[in-house]
C-alpha cells in the first residue's frame, strides 16, 4: 500500500499529546523536573497501532516560524532496501502530516506508520519548515532509536517495545527484580572493548558470535586457547562509545536526495563506513547505535550482545557503555538546535548544561541508551561537565549533573535498577598541574552512593611504563591508591594510556629491558606481567585491561572523516609508526595496502615521509599549500604521489584507513604466548576468588619495596583477608636483575613461620619453583598464598 494511502493523521491524539505536556510545563513545581518529564513524549515512539512524535524546537520559535509551514516529514521506500549493501539509489514515497505546537516543541500523531523491527525495515522520519522563500529545512530527531544512514539523515520510526520483548536474557534481569530498583556495585575486574578492532568483522554482531563461540567452549570445558583467554576470566565488557559519530566533512553523505517533489524523491543511500575511536560523536542520536557498528542495520544487535553476555556460562558478564556527553564535536551544529550548545572548547563545543530542556534531553537520551541492557556507564571526561557563573565569572563544575546520571532509574525486562557509575575526571585537568593536583576522587566525594567509581591515576592518560623510573616516580599516586583506591578503576592499559604511549618519542629513556625492539618494548609495557600482578594481587580497585593491549595488538587515535585538520592529526600520529610497525608487518600484503597503491611501498619510504610531515605542519603552521610545495622539494625526492593539498588528504586518509585495518587484533592472534595468556587468564581467577582483594588496605597491610634500590624496583605487597588468609607479592617492576633473593625471608613484617603455597608465576619462572632463593629480573613476579592459620 501507497505511503499516503496508510498514513491517518490522528488530530485528536496529537492535540491530546500537545496539552498533557502543557499541563505538566503549567503545575510542576521546578521547570528542570517539567521538562524531564516532557522528555519522555520526545521522538518517534511506537504506542499500539499508533505513532507518536515530539521535537524541541527552539530555533523556530527564535525564527517566527508560524505553525502552518511546519511539518512531520514521512518518507517509505518505493522498493525494498537492504541496510547491508553498499550503494543503492532508492525511490521514496513522501507525506507531509501537520504537527501541533506548543511554544518551543511540536508534536505529531499517525496511525498505519510502519515501525522497524528485526526482521523489516520502517518508515522515516524527521521535523522539516518552510521558509518565507519557500525554501524547506529538515530537522533530525535527536532523540531517535534507529538512524540506519547516521545522525545526518532521516531517522527510522523502531518499535522499542518489540525489541525489548524478544530480548534473550529476561531470566537474568528478572533475578533483579524487587519492589525498590535493584542497584548494580562493582564487577571484579573489566575488559575494555573498541567494537571495530575486536573481531575480523568489525560489528556488534561479531562480537556477539564470538561471545557465543566463547561461551559454548566454556560450557562443553574445552581447551582453552591463548586466543580465547584473552577475553575470559572477566566480570565486565565495557565497550568504546557505540553512538553516532561524525560523518565525512567533505563527502559523500549517506544520504542524497535527488528527483526532489512534494511526494517523492530519489535518494543515494551508502552504508555508513567512517573509521572511529568512538569519542567522536554528534550528541545526536546518543540514544541508539552506531550504524557503522551494525551488521544487520538493526539495533537488535546490541540487544543481542547483552544478552549472550548475561547469560555466559559459569557466571555472567555485565555490559558497561562508555557515554560521552562532556562535548560535542562541531559536526553536532549541523544535527542539533543551537540552543544545546554553549560555546567552542579544545574538542569542538561546550554543552549548556544550564538550559532546562537540554539538561532534560541528553538525560533522556541517557536513559534510552542504557535500556538497551547495560548493568553498567562509565562516563567519559567527567571534568568537562561545566557551566559558566556569572555572578563569580567563573567556570564551575556541574556536579549535579553527574549526580543525575547517576540517578537516573532504567528499567529492562520489567525489572526497575540503577546502573553501577564510573567517572572519568582528572580535574583540574588541562590545567598544567593536573597530574600533580588531580586527586581523582573529586566525583566520589561529592556523590550520594558509596559505590560510585573513578578512573584512578595509573588509569587516567598519561602513563608511561616504558619509560625508565616510572614506577618509581608513580610510587607517591601508589601509595594512594593503597589508601584510598577501592573506588578507583586500574590498570595502565585502556583506550588512552595505550594511545598516548605511542606518541612518545623513542629517543627518551626507553627501558629496553622489555623487549628488543619498539614494538615488542610497547606490548609488553601494557601486557606486563609484573604490571598485571600488582594491579590484580596487590592494589585495590576494579582492574581494567584493554583487549588491544592484551592481544598484542596496535591501537592509535583512528578516525577517517577529516578533512580540514586529518592532515594536521597523521602528523601528530606519525610517530607511532616507530611504535608499532617494522619492517616486516609492512611488508605483509594485506597491511598498509592503500598507503602502498599511493607509492610507499616500502616501511623506510612512508617513515622518511613521517620524518618530514610533523615538522613541515609546524614550521607552516599548518599552510598544506606550503607543505605540498616543500615535500615535493626534498632530495631525494621523497616516496609517494605529487604533493598537492588534494593528495595530502589522500594520503591522511589512507594512513587513517590503514591504521585502522592494522589495528584489528585478528593479526595479533596467531602470535599470542600462551604462557602469558595462562598466566594472565589465572591471575585474574585469583582475584576473582579474592573480592576482598578490592578493599583499601588495613593496618595489617604492607606495601613498601627493596632497600636498597641498587638499580631496580622491586615492590613487595601483603594483603590480609577476612577470613585470615594471606597473600603476599614480590614484583620486579623494572631494573637490573636481582642477586639471589629469598621472597618469604625479606623481613616482611606478617611473613613468618610456615604454611605459604606459591601460587602464581610469572612467564619465564618454571612451575617447579615452590619457594626460597630466586634471581628477579625486569617484569618477573610471584605471588604466595597462605590459608588461615
Amino acid at each position: 500500500m501507497a505511503l499516503q494511502d496508510r498514513i491517518i493523521y490522528d488530530a485528536d491524539a496529537a492535540a491530546a499529546r500537545a496539552d498533557e505536556c502543557q499541563e505538566i510545563l503549567t503545575t510542576t513545581p521546578k521547570r528542570f523536573d517539567a521538562e524531564q518529564k516532557v522528555a519522555r513524549y520526545l521522538g518517534g515512539q511506537v504506542e499500539g497501532d499508533m505513532a507518536y512524535f515530539g521535537f524541541w524546537i527552539p530555533d523556530l520559535q527564535d525564527l517566527r516560524v508560524p505553525s502552518g509551514d511546519i511539518f512531520l516529514e514521512l518518507l517509505d521506500s518505493v522498493e525494498p532496501m537492504d541496510l547491508t549493501v553498499a550503494h543503492q539509489d532508492v525511490p521514496f514515497e513522501r507525506v507531509f502530516v501537520p504537527i501541533v505546537r506548543l511554544d518551543a516543541y511540536c508534536f505529531s500523531a499517525v496511525r498505519g506508520m510502519r515501525p522497524g523491527r528485526r526482521d523489516q525495515i520502517g518508515d522515516f522520519y524527521a521535523l522539516v519548515w518552510r521558509d518565507s522563500e519557500g525554501v524547506w529545512h529538515r530537522i533530525f530527531d535527536p532523540l531517535a532509536m534507529s538512524l540506519p544512514f547516521g545522525a545526518m539523515a532521516p531517522a527510522e520510526l523502531y518499535d522499542v517495545a518489540a525489541m525489548q520483548e524478544a530480548r534473550g536474557d529476561k531470566d537474568y534481569w528478572s533475578a533483579f527484580a524487587g519492589d525498590d530498583p535493584h542497584k548494580f556495585g562493582p564487577p571484579t575486574n573489566i575488559l575494555q572493548i573498541h567494537v571495530p578492532t575486536a573481531t575480523a568483522g568489525g560489528t556488534i554482531a561479531a562480537l556477539t558470535r564470538h561471545f557465543e563461540r566463547l561461551a559454548e567452549r566454556v560450557a562443553r570445558d574445552l581447551p582453552r586457547e591463548p586466543s580465547d583467554r584473552i577475553f575470559l576470566g572477566y566480570d565486565a565488557v565495557q565497550l568504546l562509545p557505540v553512538e553516532p559519530t561524525t560523518v565525512y566533512e567533505t563527502g559523500p553523505d549517506f544520504w542524497t536526495e535527488s528527483d526532489t517533489t512534494d511526494e517523492h524523491l530519489t535518494v543515494s543511500l551508502l552504508r555508513p563506513d567512517t573509521t572511529n575511536w568512538g569519542y567522536d560523536i554528534v550528541i545526536s542520536g546518543m540514544g541508539t547505535v552506531n550504524p557503522v557498528l551494525l551488521e544487520s542495520g538493526r539495533p537488535d544487535e546490541l540487544v543481542d550482545l547483552a544478552a549472550v553476555l548475561h547469560n555466559f556460562p559459569t557466571r555472567p558478564k555485565r555490559l558497561i557503555f562508555d557515554v560521552v556527553y562532556g562535548h560535542s564535536d562541531n559536526q553536532g551544529l549541523r544535527a542539533l538546535s543551537s540552543h544545546f550548545f554553549a560555546g567552542p572548547n579544545m574538542y569542538g563545543q561546550n554543552l549548556d548544561y544550564q538550559n532546562p530542556a537540554v539538561r532534560a534531553i541528553l538525560l533522556e537520551m541517557q536513559r534510552r541508551k542504557v535500556n538497551f541492557g547495560a548493568d553498567g556507564v562509565r562516563v567519559d571526561g567527567a571534568q568537562d561537565f561545566k557551566f559558566w557563573d556569572p555572578s563569580e565569572q567563573v567556570l564551575k563544575h556541574d556536579d549535579d549533573y553527574l549526580q543525575s546520571m547517576a540517578d537516573i532509574e532504567q528499567e529492562v525486562a520489567g525489572t526497575r535498577y540503577r546502573p553501577w557509575f564510573i567517572f572519568e575526571d582528572g580535574r583540574p585537568w588541562p590545567d598544567e598541574d593536573w597530574e600533580l593536583s588531580s586527586t581523582y576522587r573529586s566525583v566520589i566525594e561529592k556523590q550520594r552512593d558509596d559505590d560510585v567509581f573513578q578512573w584512578g591515576p595509573l588509569t587516567f592518560a598519561h602513563n608511561t611504563p616504558f619509560l625508565y623510573t616510572f614506577w618509581l616516580g608513580k610510587y607517591w599516586r601508589i601509595r594512594e591508591c593503597l589508601n584510598v583506591g577501592a573506588n578507583w578503576i586500574s590498570g595502565t592499559s585502556n583506550h588512552d594510556t595505550l594511545r598516548r604511549g605511542t606518541q612518545v618519542s623513542p629517543k627518551m629513556n626507553i627501558n629496553t629491558r622489555l623487549g628488543l625492539s619498539r614494538m615488542e618494548i610497547l606490548d609488553k609495557a601494557y601486557d606486563n606481567p609484573a604490571v598485571h600482578t600488582l594491579t590484580y594481587a596487590a592494589l585495590p580497585g576494579v582492574p581494567m585491561d584493554f583487549l588491544n593491549a592484551m592481544a598484542r595488538g596496535s591501537w592509535g587515535f583512528i578516525r577517517n572523516q577529516d578533512d580540514k585538520y586529518g592532515v594536521k592529526v597523521v602528523a601528530e600520529e606519525a610517530i607511532s609508526l616507530k611504535w608499532q610497525v617494522d619492517e616486516y608487518a609492512y611488508s605483509i600484503p594485506y597491511n598498509f595496502r592503500r598507503l602502498k597503491e599511493l607509492g610507499f611501498e616500502t616501511r623506510d619510504q612512508l617513515a622518511r615521509f613521517c620524518e618530514f610531515l610533523p615538522a613541515l605542519v609546524e614550521v607552516t603552521e599548518y599552510d598544506l599549500e606550503d607543505i605540498a610545495r616543500l615535500l615535493n622539494a626534498t632530495d631525494p625526492k621523497l616516496a609517494g604521489p605529487h604533493y598537492t593539498v588534494n593528495t595530502l588528504k589522500e594520503v591522511a586518509r589512507a594512513w587513517m584507513d590503514d591504521m585502522h585495518d592494522y589495528c584489528n587484533i585478528v593479526h595479533s592472534l596467531p602470535g599470542l604466548d600462551p604462557v602469558q595468556c595462562a598466566f594472565t587468564h589465572n591471575l585474574r581467577e585469583f582475584r576473582r576468588a579474592r573480592p576482598w582483594l578490592r578493599d583499601n588496605f588495613g593496618p595489617k597491610d604492607h606495601f613498601g619495596y627493596i632497600e636498597p634500590l641498587d638499580g631496580r624496583t622491586v615492590f613487595t605487597s601483603l594483603r590480609h583477608g577476612p577470613d585470615g588468609e594471606q597473600v603476599f607479592s614480590v614484583i620486579h617492576m623494572e631494573g637490573k636483575e636481582t642477586a639471589d633473593v629469598d621472597p618469604l625471608r625479606l623481613g616482611i613484617p606478617g611473613t613468618e613461620g610456615f604454611g605459604w603455597d606459591c601460587v602464581l608465576r610469572t612467564p619465564g619462572i618454571g612451575e617447579d619453583y615452590l619457594s626460597g632463593p630466586i634471581v628477579l629480573r625486569d617484569s618477573m613476579a610471584l605471588v604466595f598464598a597462605r590459608a588461615p592459620q
